[in-house]
């Protein structure tokens, strides 16, 4: 019997987890340890505890908050450990007065921008066409190429941006191809595109389950196969050597939650952390491509205030529907009726005065997550069905229930707006932190404050980043996982830690489900510069069952090939 291959993992966010999860599916051979300097995994996917007398739930998720249908892996991964995401509206509310504009019902401003409203989706054509080109040239640069007005950038195009790829006021600067990606991509698509509102209305969002428990059933799944240990609260100090087993192996020193140092030696090393840490872990075993590579991701830092101050809400967004914010309410009788009775924004965008192509966003986590209408954390799953967890109780969808006195438009019960807990993100400290409105945010109505780290999605990323991946993973013992690899969401994080197992000689877990399969073939080929080959084999596999079925009338016998990567 052949000995097993050591894997060290450095990172129990989404992209550690997965990899240590394709990993742990072949005890026989791999042995795996996940470090994380934090006392329980998840990374920025976190949970925090609130008072469920006073805001109707007993926690929100931190960081994360939820995805679109799209975002198949992810959601694959939450019916695997027994957990489901909740459907949710996706309401906008964009600007205030003069400048608001929404997805739920037209506004003067939705008007004024008709015509760039309907060349956007001609233009994002044109993306599509010539994305290669695209991806070198800014957001601000194509809208003046296109001749799009300025305050249609500034109002809907760059809030729009901003709000759901994290991109805050670097929005101007990233690559174009990120527009056309939002609005067509199968794989990454968040909502349709409109000619009249530029956003189809309401599509449908997911709200996350609790995201500790997510992650706290994940990291038990995965140490039952009894091949992975997790080494939380162990901080990586460094990698001392990358080398083949022969030659030493990969040293690894780290600190144990004593503050010893100690080190351990591994085959392979999986870095699923963002791409500065890596880089400084790595330190003097660097090579210069993996410096280029990795020191041109560019990080801003952010800061988030959850809290409940409706007066703040108030004064800097528009919270509720007002007839004077429809276009024309008179003559759109319907429309104006819906909107009464179905505004519910959960996402905020402010425009700064000073700066109009600055700004803050916020989100209503009342309106955004589930656990506020009373849902378990596990999501809406039946327990009959499935993996069971503690997170299905059905007792715990009580917790807060005295507080639920509202109404959601399907009479669900839910906090009134008073109660309501709101999250205001102020974004890139260094270039915008003397704009922010933060000190305006009373201290009485503060639940929580955290800074963050965020990948910028500057045009460059793409240039010095994105294509140069495939070139630095697999080299030297060591690959890369994180979404800040392409993009910063939850589904590419978790795809990207599959990618790494995957090269690793683990087989990818949802094997045979295409909707899941899409994104993991696109992520290997442009991260790794690999191809799964099974597709090849899947399909003559099957033509060859039909040829049987309808030479023989026999039953289909189906039959999936090994995978093989180049």
């Amino acid at each position: 019997m052949h000995a097993r291959k050591r894997v060290c993992i450095v990172g129990a966010g989404a992209s550690g987890s997965s990899a240590a999860y394709a990993l742990s599916r072949h005890p026989d051979e791999f042995e795996v340890t996940v470090f994380d300097k934090e006392a329980v995994a998840g990374g920025m996917a976190t949970s925090i505890d609130i008072d469920a007398a006073k805001y109707g739930a007993s926690y929100i998720n931190d960081g994360v908050q939820g995805c679109s249908p799209a975002f198949a892996n992810t959601i694959r991964m939450f019916k695997e450990l027994g957990f489901a995401a909740t459907e949710v509206g996706m309401q906008i509310s964009f600007g205030k007065g003069e400048d608001f504009w929404s997805n739920v019902f037209p506004s003067s401003l939705t008007q004024q921008f008709q015509d760039d409203i309907k060349k956007f989706g001609r233009v994002l054509r044109i993306i599509k066409a010539f994305e290669i080109m695209f991806t070198f040239i800014p957001v601000r640069i194509m809208l003046r190429l296109f001749r799009f007005s300025r305050d249609f950038g500034d109002k809907m195009v760059y809030p729009l941006v901003a709000l759901f790829f994290g991109t805050g006021n670097q929005t101007p600067y990233i690559a174009s191809t990120i527009l056309e990606r939002v609005f067509m991509d199968p794989s990454m698509r968040l909502f349709e595109f409109n000619d009249k509102s530029l956003l189809a209305s309401i599509p449908t969002m997911l709200g996350f389950p609790k995201l500790h428990d997510v992650y706290q059933t994940w990291k038990t799944r995965i140490t039952e196969a009894g091949n992975v240990t997790f080494k939380l609260g162990h901080e990586v100090n460094g990698v001392i050597q990358r080398k083949a087993a022969k030659k030493g192996g990969v040293i690894v020193e780290y600190k144990d939650p004593n503050g010893e140092l100690r080190q351990d030696s591994f085959d392979e090393i999986i870095l699923a952390c963002d791409a500065d840490s890596a880089l400084k872990l790595l330190g003097k075993t660097a090579t210069w491509k993996e410096k280029k590579v990795l020191g041109s991701v560019k990080y801003l830092y952010d800061v988030t205030i959850t809290h409940d101050d409706l007066a703040y809400m108030q004064k800097h967004y528009e919270t509720k529907y007002k007839p004077s914010l429809h276009a024309d309410p008179q003559q759109d009788p319907d429309s104006a009726d819906f909107a009464q009775k179905n505004f519910r924004p959960l996402y905020y965008t402010l425009q700064y005065p000073q700066d109009k192509s600055k700004i803050e966003m916020s989100f209503d986590l009342t309106h955004y997550q589930p656990q506020f209408r009373g849902e378990k954390p596990a999501g809406p799953v039946d327990s009959s069905k499935g993996a069971s967890n503690s997170a299905q109780d059905p007792s715990l969808a009580k917790a807060g229930e005295e507080a639920r006195k509202g109404a959601a438009p399907d009479g669900t019960a839910e906090p009134p707006l008073d109660r309501h807990v709101f999250q205001t993100i102020f974004l890139d400290r260094d270039c915008s932190q003397d704009l922010w409105t933060w000190d305006e945010i009373k201290p009485e109505h503060r639940i929580y404050e955290k800074w963050w780290k965020q990948q910028s999605h500057r045009w460059q990323h793409y240039a010095k980043v994105v294509p140069w991946m495939m070139f630095i993973n697999g080299k030297n013992h060591t690959h890369f996982a994180g979404a800040w690899s392409v993009l910063n969401m939850h589904e590419l994080a978790v795809t990207s830690g599959f990618a790494a197992a995957y090269r690793l000689g683990a087989k990818y877990p949802f094997q045979g489900d295409e909707e899941c399969q899409r994104l993991f073939v696109l992520y290997l080929a442009l991260s790794h510069g690999v191809r799964m080959v099974k597709f090849l084999s899947i399909a003559v596999s099957s033509a060859a069952d039909n040829l049987v079925q309808a030479s023989r009338g026999s039953e289909r016998h189906s039959s999936v090939s090994a995978s093989y990567h180049f």
